[in-house]
């Protein structure tokens, strides 16, 4: 099982970023998808979830309406759409599988 985070990086407040990640040795479409995110000295926190067959999606109270999580199965890729982003988005984000996978992270940085 591998998971491959991409897409992060330094944004300035106000602006966007995708993130995708990539899945492989495990059937994707039979698996709900979260993104979580960890900023220093803070604990873990689920930003978003989506269901196998994306019909029903979580958001994390702070991220609702600014971020937009989806996923492509024939490209057994999740994305995570930021957009308005916040210096408190600040962290590394985590793809997670529903068949406990982690991926190894990618860092976004918002800062002017």
């Amino acid at each position: 099982v591998q998971l491959v985070e991409s897409g992060g990086g330094l944004v300035q407040p106000g602006g966007s970023l995708r993130l995708s990640c990539v899945a492989s040795g495990f059937t994707f479409s039979s698996y709900s998808m979260s993104w979580y995110r960890q900023a220093p000295g803070k604990e873990r926190e689920r930003v978003a979830r989506i269901t196998s067959d994306g019909t029903s999606i979580y958001y994390f109270d702070s991220v609702k309406g600014r971020f937009t999580i989806s996923r492509d199965n024939a490209k057994n890729t999740v994305y995570l759409q930021m957009n308005s982003l916040k210096p408190e988005d600040t962290a590394v984000y985590y793809c997670y599988a529903g068949i406990r996978a982690w991926g190894q992270g990618t860092q976004v940085t918002v800062s002017s």
